[in-house]
């Protein structure tokens, strides 16, 4: 017989454990736009800090630890980085340790979340609020785009015209709403009560995104308004009147708001005789680089360093990013280490596709061929909390599926 008060007390770290691990995310993105390291150091201070609570927790109360086969190749991610450190093949050694800590990082976060997200009640209420703040941000943004001249929050110059919320990058922020416009849109088909507001918020989601925009960003969140649906239709039995009814509302949400912000610049850019253009050129490059070292690479994070040697242009600016997160990964790490990211995606596509809500995962492993969502901390800590999000729904779906 279970201890009412220590099951009490274990329900209490749990929601605390759940909270620590919103606000870090919600600090990640806050802090995005901020190029000092103390912000970077702090996020990750802070995900190594409710790391180090949670063990002392444990240690006092041991509890269940839950575990899934995603956490292997997370592990083996910052221990590739650690041998390129030991067999000197990085071309530039601090870099490299920088991503032994981002990977370390990562891989805290992926466990925490495992623990916290355990629960379908805990989880649904951390999911709301993720979606909840993603909205403020995209309004937020929103506003900030058309008024602020490019400064965030309306006070931090960002050197850029198009900054959108704390995002610098647009694409960026495309992506981090490519993760919550599904969740959005599947609580507006499964909420009976509260589904003309979940629509509203996707439709608040999707406009942001043609606001802000991201070419990649409006083609996959326009796949995602149809798609969502129909796959919901396929899991759930709910009456075809209510489900039409739904996506008639969701997207009437979506073409309200996108009339008000606008289609007229992302129209422009959709137009452009060439999309791949520099995109096409560095995916050559990074090639290149792969093919020169394809077992160790150049070193995780050196791709800065690395590229200048096999550009095919240039334009006067730095190329900091391959535009495209797997080559990327492939000329830092080498062909194992591509290996790696993709055994990592792997693992969380069906949960994914079962979930539904998920769906916002395989948008942001698709835009990640033509840009790079999983490149900085403060991001790709959604992206992989949210990974780990939809392997804790599929574990507790299969536990009550088995008699």
């Amino acid at each position: 017989m279970t201890d009412p008060v220590s099951a009490k007390a274990a329900a209490g770290g749990l929601s605390r454990l759940t909270a620590a691990l919103a606000l870090l995310l919600f600090f990640g993105v806050l802090t995005i736009w901020i190029r000092g390291r103390w912000a970077l150091s702090l996020l990750q201070a802070g995900v190594f800090f409710t790391a180090a609570l949670w063990i002392l927790g444990w240690a006092r109360r041991p509890r269940k630890i839950h575990t899934a086969g995603l956490l292997i190749p997370l592990a083996c991610a910052p221990l590739w980085c650690l041998l390129q450190l030991v067999l000197g093949t990085t071309i530039y050694r601090f870099n490299t340790w920088e991503e032994i800590l981002f990977w370390f990082s990562l891989l805290a976060a992926v466990f925490l979340a495992l623990q916290a997200l355990a629960d379908a009640g805990v989880r649904a209420r951390f999911l709301t609020a993720l979606l909840y703040f993603g909205v403020a941000i995209s309004i937020l943004g929103t506003i900030q785009l058309f008024t602020s001249g490019g400064k965030i929050f309306w006070w931090f110059d960002s050197g850029y015209p198009d900054a959108f919320g704390p995002f610098v990058y647009y694409n960026n922020y495309a992506a981090f709403a490519e993760l919550l416009l599904p969740l959005a849109i599947y609580r507006a088909l499964r909420d009976k009560r509260r589904g003309a507001v979940y629509a509203i918020l996707a439709g608040v989601l999707y406009a942001s995104v043609i606001a802000s925009n991201s070419r990649a960003g409006a083609i996959l969140c326009t796949a995602l308004l149809f798609a969502v649906p129909i796959l919901a239709a396929l899991k759930q039995n709910s009456g075809a009147r209510r489900l039409m009814l739904t996506t008639g509302t969701l997207l009437a949400a979506a073409a309200v708001f996108t009339a008000v912000v606008g289609w007229g610049r992302l129209l422009e850019r959709l137009r452009h005789p060439d999309p791949f253009v520099h995109r096409r050129e560095m995916l050559l490059s990074s090639l290149e680089m792969a093919k020169e070292r394809p077992w160790m690479g150049f070193g995780l994070g050196t791709y800065q360093e690395a590229y200048p040697a096999y550009a095919l242009f240039d334009i006067g600016r730095i190329v900091n990013h391959a535009h495209n997160d797997w080559v990327e990964w492939l000329a830092e790490g080498g062909v194992p280490f591509l290996a790696i990211t993709l055994v990592f995606a792997a693992l969380t596509v069906g949960p994914a596709f079962r979930s539904v809500w998920g769906l916002g995962l395989l948008s942001v492993y698709l835009h990640a061929l033509v840009d790079y969502p999983m490149q900085r901390l403060g991001l790709a800590l959604w992206v992989f909390v949210l990974a780990a999000a939809v392997t804790a729904a599929e574990r507790e779906r299969r536990r009550t599926a088995t008699p």
